[in-house]
């Protein structure tokens, strides 16, 4: 019986991580403005935020509940705005060029 609880454990964890880098229901995909480039279109996983927090701890900032109302840049998260507010490395990982495969994720 002890086997099958790690088991049902270790499914959820690689679950959790093989999840981490599809898109599923509830997700946001930020489509970039100029179109194709070189970096992928940046995936948030909504779901996995909203297990943690709940929404005013994003809503209405310092994100507006419309698609398309905020005007995301990575020039503004490295100013603590948006994503930058809590992933500034105290709070949870910081926007680094090492992590840009966190959220930007090839399709």
């Amino acid at each position: 019986m002890r086997a099958l609880s790690h088991l049902g454990a270790g499914l959820l964890v690689a679950g959790l991580l093989v999840g981490a880098a599809f898109a599923v229901e509830g997700d946001v995909i930020f489509k970039r403005e100029d179109g194709q480039g070189g970096t992928p279109a940046a995936l948030f996983p909504h779901w996995a935020h909203r297990i943690r927090y709940k929404c005013y701890a994003c809503h209405p900032a310092p994100f507006e509940m419309k698609a398309g109302a905020n005007k995301i840049s990575m020039d503004g998260m490295l100013e603590g705005k948006f994503c930058g507010a809590c992933h500034n490395g105290k709070i949870a990982w910081a926007i680094t060029f090492e992590t840009c495969n966190r959220c930007h994720v090839a399709k």
